[in-house]
């Protein structure tokens, strides 16, 4: 779910999953998604009217349809000050909703951004949204729709189709459902590779006065991309922890359970979200600590880096300059689900070299995703490849 801020992604993560993702705090405070929601849901499939819909029983027909797939959602949060977030989100997704708002302007700065990002992470498989149409006349509705074409021109997204819908009264959502199934496939994995699981998100799931043996382990949550892990196998998480005096430290553990949003598994094969419990102890894995890191088999998993080359382009910016990168610039750079803070060491013909505050994991061919400080803000510049 990618979007502006406001325009309706956690409304319409909750009419296609029946939860509303923003949970913290700090989220129900100020109304706004700060950190990656998750929801999956069930697709089915009536071959009487060739429609698909969240429902078993066709909304169309009444007639019984066919699970067809459980899809998950990430609702990523639309803020400017949090596209580092989005940014992390792009590495795990097969395909995207992009919720573009018909009261507002198209595009709006973070419509735009989120285009971006789409292209930089080269995800094709894009479904439009046109929020809130029931806040305007129907003219001003098709002036909007014709709006959004026109942004779209050039892009990833330009074929892709544009539903409209009113998220929080359901009018339009099994169309939304009907476009994911048909143009968002599920992509090919190799099940037989080594496991390697991207994190995105780090908890303690023990109440506050839990008794020591009543005690579970960190949970870690993110996306396998390939391979298999099973229940009781040990695994390897990079780059780990921060330590006192060793800096970053990789770390064994057991997976002790595996766990998606429809219950318990053995084991998990790639696609989807699912959160595995280990060994750990949940101090370390508590707040999102551990958000960035790689999980797999000792010996067949990325190497930990602390300094990271790229081959890199710079974005054509119209709303600021956007001049080569200089050595001694810092940056920020997102690889996978990591977010790193480095500063460039030396530039080679289009190939930048960055020393990292703090090591991360990734393998050669990663997509890099960086950006600089303009004012007093970070804003997305460029993009490129480890090498």
């Amino acid at each position: 779910m990618l979007g502006h801020v406001d325009h309706g992604k956690t409304s319409l993560t909750k009419a296609l999953t029946g939860k509303w993702t923003d949970t913290h705090s700090e989220e129900i405070k100020r109304g706004i998604s700060i950190r990656l929601g998750y929801a999956d849901t069930n697709i089915y499939f009536c071959q009487k009217c060739n429609w698909h819909s969240l429902s078993e029983k066709c909304p169309k027909c009444g007639g019984k349809g066919v699970l067809k797939r459980r899809v998950s959602f990430l609702d990523a949060p639309g803020h400017e000050t949090l596209m580092t977030t989005v940014l992390s989100a792009s590495s795990i997704m097969d395909g995207a909703l992009l919720l573009i708002a018909a009261n507002e302007a198209c595009p709006q700065p973070q419509t735009a951004e989120h285009l971006m990002i789409l292209n930089i992470a080269k995800i094709k498989n894009i479904v439009v949204v046109q929020t809130k149409i029931d806040l305007v006349t129907k003219e001003q509705a098709k002036a909007h729709y014709n709006s959004i074409k026109e942004f779209l021109k050039g892009s990833v997204a330009e074929n892709a189709p544009i539903i409209p819908v009113v998220a929080n009264y359901g009018i339009n959502v099994d169309a939304v459902v009907d476009a994911i199934e048909r143009t968002i496939p599920t992509p090919k994995r190799d099940a037989s590779l080594p496991p390697l699981m991207l994190v995105s998100r780090s908890f303690d799931i023990n109440r506050p006065g839990a008794q020591i043996n009543t005690l579970k382990g960190g949970v870690l949550g993110g996306s396998l991309v390939q391979g298999t892990i099973r229940k009781g196998e040990k695994v390897l998480i990079r780059p780990g922890m921060e330590t006192p005096k060793k800096g970053v430290k990789e770390i064994e553990c057991k997976v002790e359970s595996l766990m998606c949003e429809g219950g318990p598994l053995e084991a998990a094969a790639p696609g989807g979200l699912i959160a595995v419990g280990t060994s750990l102890d949940p101090d370390i894995t508590k707040a999102d600590t551990m958000a960035g890191c790689v999980i797999g088999r000792p010996g067949a998993m990325p190497e930990t880096k602390a300094d990271l080359s790229f081959e890199y382009h710079l974005l054509e910016r119209a709303d600021f300059d956007n001049p080569p990168l200089k050595v001694a610039e810092p940056i920020v750079i997102n690889v996978n689900t990591a977010t790193g803070i480095g500063v460039v060491a030396n530039m080679k013909k289009g190939i930048a070299l960055v020393k990292l505050k703090k090591p991360l994991c990734a393998a050669p061919g990663s997509t890099v995703a960086l950006s600089r400080r303009v004012g007093q803000r970070w804003r997305l510049a460029g993009w490129g490849k480890t090498v």
